[in-house]
């Protein structure tokens, strides 16, 4: 056991928030911060995944991501346009063309963030990866990104209470896992389907499986389309132990959207909503 002073030497108290892009999020103080666990929840196609890579390379930071839902082809196009600017459909025809050698140099100054693209990952090949990241450098990845938490296999359950209770235990295991690793674990998850269309804001009770017992920060995600291909990603803090929550989904911070090079930005510090 620990007093209060000897606490300060405690990894996993300092809480240290990753740097981030998106400063509409800081201002609502909700922060990614290492030794925690967060869960972003939004329908189908939204931007869960979209909001999870960019913060991953517009950050810059150590990265484990475990891409369940997405292929490799999918995330490196969707990668390297964020990083180079270049639009996605031409990044994507390059690589099946096998003409993807330009872009070779800038993709090798990521060299610690690292992908799995296994389509069922258990927490023992998630650790197993943890352990090797650490091997190969001396580090824990400082991001860990789970993409989609009911990917993970934990075996099956029967019914909707075990499905739950399923959760509610991967969960618990995530958060030891971001405490003991000292990385911010952050993982994607589905909502019910009264919010599935995505285009409303979405409560902290709109979650799967209603799994917000355990994360820190619980974000969700509804958009805007503005019918000329203008796409605003709203992204609401409904549960924040650290800072600002809203458990109606009713205030967030906008974030624009490019389709063509898949990069996130911030409208503006007026662009947060109430």
């Amino acid at each position: 056991m620990y007093s209060l002073s000897q606490s300060v030497n405690m990894r996993e108290a300092t809480g240290e928030p990753l740097p981030s892009p998106f400063k509409g999020l800081e201002e609502l103080d909700a922060n990614f911060r290492r030794g925690e666990l967060s869960i972003t929840a939004a329908a189908g196609g939204t931007g869960k995944s979209m909001l999870a890579l960019n913060l991953a390379v517009q950050s810059n930071v150590p990265t484990l991501y475990f891409s369940a839902d997405s292929t490799a082809a999918t995330q490196l196009s969707r990668a390297t346009a964020i990083i180079t600017g270049d639009d996605v459909k031409d990044i994507k025809s390059k690589l099946h063309a096998g003409q993807f050698f330009e872009y070779n140099n800038v993709l090798a100054d990521r060299w610690w963030q690292r992908f799995n693209y296994e389509a069922r990952p258990t927490p023992a090949v998630i650790e197993m990866h943890l352990e090797a990241f650490h091997e190969v450098f001396n580090i824990y990845p400082h991001l860990v990104v789970i993409d989609n938490i009911t990917n993970v296999d934990v075996g099956g359950s029967g019914s909707a209470d075990e499905y739950t209770f399923s959760l509610e235990g991967l969960c618990d295991y995530l958060n030891e896992l971001a405490r003991e690793t000292h990385a911010h674990v952050m993982a994607m998850h589905h909502v019910v389907g009264e919010y599935s269309d995505g285009l409303k804001p979405i409560p902290q009770s709109g979650l799967k499986g209603k799994i917000s017992r355990v994360p820190a920060l619980v974000l969700t995600i509804h958009k805007e389309v503005d019918g000329m291909g203008g796409v605003i990603l709203n992204v609401s803090p409904v549960k924040n132990r650290e800072g600002r929550e809203d458990s109606r989904g009713e205030t967030f911070a906008s974030l624009s959207f490019n389709t063509r090079n898949m990069r996130l930005a911030d409208l503006s510090a007026s662009s947060v909503g109430f």
